[in-house]
């Protein structure tokens, strides 16, 4: 079961500004990178199912987290299907990414108040997911619809809250453009955890990475 309500979830993914998207096999190594997070100041989290038994991870995660990182929402991301869903939400999943969009997850999510982000490529998939009840969206991939695409959406919807994923980077100038687009949050992944990075084990540079992020999203919006 969710540990937090889908209005807390949708609230600090605008506060936060920033929702880190990975997954890796080694159950320690993710903890590690969940940590550096949380003490850069990450509070949402996306875990994507993408390797064989990602759920068993994610159940460990789940509740690894809730003692050592308290404040973290943490979700399941890159889910296509409702049967799917239902695994993660009864894993403690506390919202439900994925790249494209599924009425039936919508379905699932709203009967148990979990927050469903579907990726849509769109303005009419934005448009028909608003109506199933996701009060967030993902615009995917960013890196190809681009920003021209969040502001041709925002003129005539102004009131639709977007995460845009691919083609995000810790840097001001690309923040900047993305947040002035319109966007709500953005999802980053492999530019906050290289390869490099993550062999090295250097956690102190993924903290200091979210931290630094997270410091330039606040500038931003409050300018």
């Amino acid at each position: 079961m969710a540990r937090f309500s889908k209005i807390e979830t949708v609230l600090k993914m605008a506060t936060t500004g920033m929702i880190p998207v990975f997954y890796h096999k080694d159950l320690e190594i993710a903890k590690q990178v969940v940590k550096a997070c949380y003490e850069g100041g990450v509070r949402v989290f996306e875990f994507t199912n993408r390797g064989e038994y990602a759920h068993e991870l994610f159940g460990e995660l789940t509740q690894w987290s809730a003692k050592e990182c308290p404040e973290l929402i943490l979700g399941a991301g890159s889910i296509v299907d409702a049967p799917t869903a239902v695994l993660y939400i009864q894993l403690g999943a506390n919202f439900i990414v994925g790249p494209l969009f599924n009425p039936e997850i919508a379905k699932v999510a709203n009967r148990r108040l979990i927050p469903y982000i579907p990726g849509c490529g769109s303005v009419s998939e934005v448009g028909f997911a608003q109506e199933m009840g996701c009060d967030v969206c993902k615009v995917f991939p960013g890196d190809v619809l681009g920003i021209a695409f969040i502001k041709s959406l925002k003129a005539p919807m102004p009131w639709s809250q977007l995460m845009v994923t691919g083609g995000v980077k810790p840097e001001k100038e690309n923040l900047r453009s993305w947040f002035d687009a319109g966007v709500t949050c953005v999802g980053m992944g492999s530019n906050l955890f290289s390869k490099e990075i993550i062999t090295a084990k250097n956690w102190g540079k993924i903290t200091e990475l979210c931290g630094e992020t997270l410091e330039i999203i606040r500038e931003i919006n409050k300018g």
